[in-house]
């Protein structure tokens, strides 16, 4: 059993995957929540090293998977959908609860099947960037092999 835990470690660090973190400030801020209202697709996904290192994005699948994915952003209830679309990656989709914070913080809940938002205790936190009416940009800070690496998910606006 311990060889089996030491492995499932040693696998964790070695792809890089960042775990769901706490809460964060729930003060909302409207006006970015309103621009990102509407339906997404994520155009790219850059991090430096990128051809070195496989990053499982939301502890989901590899990050480039997310390529091409679709979003959709409700504003007035913060909910919202997600899948993954691109061919030779794992089929998902999955409802949503999101919001941005006064801080510029993107904060995002995939929720299971029966579970509602408020008993989710562990979420995501992404800074929002370079946000129009037509684009922005969610970066990640992660943890790759020893170095703090910012993952950039260029979303652009489909309708």
């Amino acid at each position: 059993m311990k060889k089996i835990i030491i492995l499932f470690t040693f696998l964790i660090v070695v792809t890089s995957c960042k775990t769901p973190a706490p809460a964060a400030a729930t003060n909302v801020d409207r006006r970015s929540q309103i621009a990102i209202k509407g339906n997404w697709t994520i155009a790219t996904i850059n991090y430096e090293g990128s051809d070195m290192f496989k990053i499982t994005s939301f502890d989901l699948a590899d990050s480039k998977c997310f390529e091409g994915s679709t979003w959709k952003f409700v504003s007035n209830n913060d909910s919202g959908e997600m899948a993954l679309t691109r061919a030779n990656c794992p089929g998902f989709s999955s409802p949503i609860k999101w919001y941005v914070n006064k801080d510029g913080q993107f904060v995002l809940k995939f929720l299971a099947e029966g579970v509602k938002a408020k008993k989710m205790q562990q979420g995501y936190i992404l800074k929002v960037a370079d946000q129009t009416m037509e684009s922005f940009k969610l970066i990640d800070n992660i943890n790759i092999g020893g170095k703090m690496t910012n993952i950039v998910y260029q979303f652009k606006k489909t309708n």
